[in-house]
Parts: C-alpha cells; sequence; structure tokens
C-alpha cells in the first residue's frame, strides 16, 4: 500500500476516534449536567424508620438493590406490548359542582388522576393535564389520549394531593395552572415543598407518613405508606418521601396508593382505617415484573392488594395513559379482569372506570 495513502487513512481513523471520544464526553457532560438541573431539592431533617438522615428508604428493603445497571439492563432488552399513537376521544360529562354530606363520588380523569368528591369538598389526585410527563415539551413519554375530563370543566377544587415528585405524578405546569384558577392547598410528603415552591406554588402542606392535616372542619388527610422511591434528576434518588393518603369524612374512608408495589403496608393500613369504603389502587407499567414488582403493583397484585385492604369498593388507575412500562396499552385491563375473576372478585366490588366517567361509591354495609 502507498505510503502516503496510510497516513491518510491512519490521519482518518485517528480523527474519527478522537471525535467518538469528544461525543462520548460531551454527551456525558449533558447527561451530567441535565440530571443535575432535573434534580429536585433533597430533604434535611431527623432520622426515622423511613429516613437515614440523608435519603429516604423502604422499611421492608424492597428497592435497596436496584441499581442504574438495571435499568440500563431493562431499557437494552425491552419487549414492549402494543399501543395505539393516538386514540381519539369524547370528554366526560362536566362533573356536578359537590356531593353532600355522607356522600362519595370519583371521577376517572387519566393516570393517577381522579376527582374525589366527598362531604362538600373536591380533591384532586396527583393531577396532570400536560401532554408529557417530563421536564421537557418534546421529548419523554407522552400521552396517548385527551385527559377524560376537560380542564375547563372542573368543579372548584379545594385539595390536591401529590404521592411523590415522578413526572407523571407531580405535573409542575398543572399545579400551576391550579394555583392561577382554584388556589386549592397542596398537600405533599417530606422534602417535596422546596420543589413547589420553586415552582411558584403556595399554599402548601408538607406531611410525613401518618401524618394528619385538615382540609375542612369535617374533612381530613392522612399521609400513609407506600413502598416506591423519588427522582426527577439523576443526583436526587429518595431525597424526598413518597407515600399514599387516606381521605377521611363523614362519608368515610378513601384510600389513594399513589405509585406503590406490595407490601405489609397495606395491613398496616387497614388496620389504621377500615373499613375503607373505596381505595384507587394502581394496575399499570407493571413489566417487566423482574424491574417493576417491588415499586408497581401489578394487577394481581391489586386484586391480593384490595383484598389485604379489604376494601368495601375499589378501583383500578395508573394505566392508559403514558407508555411507561413494557406492558401493552389494554393489557393491564385485560390482567385485570383475569386476576379477579380467578380470585372470586366482582366487577361492582373493583371498578375498571372509563376515561371521564362518574361514579357514586356505594355506602359501607355492615
Amino acid at each position: 500500500m502507498d505510503s502516503t495513502l496510510l497516513r491518510r487513512i491512519i490521519k482518518l481513523l485517528l480523527w474519527l476516534a478522537g471525535s467518538a471520544v469528544a461525543l462520548l464526553v460531551i454527551l456525558m457532560l449533558v447527561f451530567t449536567i441535565g440530571g443535575y438541573v432535573f434534580s429536585a431539592p433533597v430533604y434535611r431533617g431527623a432520622t426515622s424508620e423511613h429516613f437515614n438522615g440523608e435519603r429516604f428508604f423502604n422499611p421492608s428493603g424492597a428497592l435497596a438493590d436496584k441499581s442504574f445497571r438495571d435499568m440500563m439492563r431493562w431499557q437494552f432488552n425491552r419487549k414492549v406490548g402494543p399501543w395505539r399513537d393516538w386514540v381519539d376521544s369524547t370528554p366526560g360529562t362536566r362533573p356536578a359542582a359537590s356531593v353532600g354530606e355522607g356522600k362519595m363520588r370519583v371521577t376517572f380523569v387519566n393516570h393517577a388522576t381522579i376527582l374525589v368528591q366527598m362531604d362538600g369538598i373536591n380533591i384532586l389526585t396527583d393531577p396532570i393535564w400536560s401532554q408529557r410527563a417530563s421536564p421537557l415539551s418534546w421529548v419523554g413519554p407522552r400521552r396517548v389520549r385527551d385527559p377524560g375530563i376537560r380542564y375547563e370543566d372542573l368543579p372548584t377544587i379545594h385539595a390536591v394531593v401529590l404521592s411523590h415528585n415522578h413526572y407523571d405524578h407531580t405535573d409542575l405546569p398543572t399545579l400551576r395552572r391550579l394555583r392561577d384558577t382554584h388556589d386549592p392547598v397542596f398537600i405533599c410528603h417530606l422534602g417535596n415543598r422546596p420543589l413547589l415552591e420553586q415552582a411558584g406554588v403556595s399554599r402548601i402542606r408538607e406531611v410525613d407518613w401518618w401524618d394528619k392535616t385538615e382540609i375542612s372542619k369535617r374533612v381530613s388527610v392522612h399521609s400513609v405508606p407506600a413502598q416506591h422511591f423519588s427522582a426527577r434528576g439523576t443526583f436526587d434518588r429518595n431525597g424526598t418521601l413518597w407515600g399514599g393518603y387516606v381521605l377521611s369524612g363523614p362519608s368515610g374512608n378513601l384510600f389513594f396508593a399513589g405509585d406503590t408495589g406490595m407490601g405489609p403496608h397495606f395491613e398496616e393500613i387497614r388496620k389504621r382505617f377500615s373499613p375503607l369504603r373505596m381505595s384507587l389502587l394502581p394496575i399499570g407499567a407493571f413489566r417487566p415484573v423482574w424491574f417493576m414488582r417491588e415499586a408497581h403493583l401489578s394487577p394481581s397484585d391489586a386484586v391480593a392488594a384490595h383484598q389485604r385492604l379489604q376494601s368495601h369498593t375499589s378501583m383500578a388507575i395508573h394505566f392508559g395513559t403514558f407508555h411507561l412500562g413494557d406492558d401493552g396499552e389494554t393489557e393491564p385491563v385485560e390482567k385485570l379482569q383475569s386476576a379477579k375473576q380467578a380470585a372470586g372478585v366482582g366487577d361492582d366490588k373493583f371498578w375498571v372506570l372509563a376515561f371521564g366517567e362518574s361514579r357514586d361509591v356505594p355506602p359501607v354495609r355492615p
């Protein structure tokens, strides 16, 4: 081979290698800087049974061994069920302004967003009306359908409960919109106040597990444990607390699980708050099971949780809106139906509401 040609080839290879290294460095810088920018402030306070002074943890030990390597293993070995690009839908009927004392009604908006109406008070769980569950408007999980209720059709919202800081559960654009148009009380778990304050949200109440706060003379909100984790960026994992809530009033107790895996907390919630008139239980983003199980209920787990809670009625949430796990769009509901049949749980005891559907919750019978 001609020596001049050989030198040119060597120079080209060196240039390509240098460019590859430079690109890798740039990507690492972008990842690091982006991870820092998007990370939420972390909590500092006294240690507890679920806080070691620096990070929160699940007392059961769940998720303690999950790592970035596990995340990469999942991402590079995905077997994804089918999802439609877009689902045309008609918004549900405008919800009633309120329900009277002793009454309880739920409306399935989308994902983990439920309008709970009880005893004259209207409460939203983990509200999201944004197009993406992401810090950026042009990338990240995109919804496949419109919310079941138009934002402008909402009744007056008195309170918002936030389970944890993941983008599909704490959607800052929606929270700002609620602040401007409804000015509700925002209830969050330990460490999440600074994130909300940075977003311009006010009227914040921060609670630890088993804390209670009142939103009216008759209706109170109790923080309860969940088995999950928190993070909005690369450097804030478990820096803020996650959990669920029990809403209590003359109409009874309603349990909102947030995001959770199966764990001993369900029995403790039952012991403290039984009878539960309604439980809102997640069923989606459960595959791959080896990666998701400790953090997300599967449909069969949700049926088991319904039974452990001895819930009078339960309702499926967290499905069919954002493509988050490997399960297909309709798979959670299909698997739930099979699990209910296997466990002898009737459709009247574990609901699957249509997007935008409202339903009165039957009272607990002795």
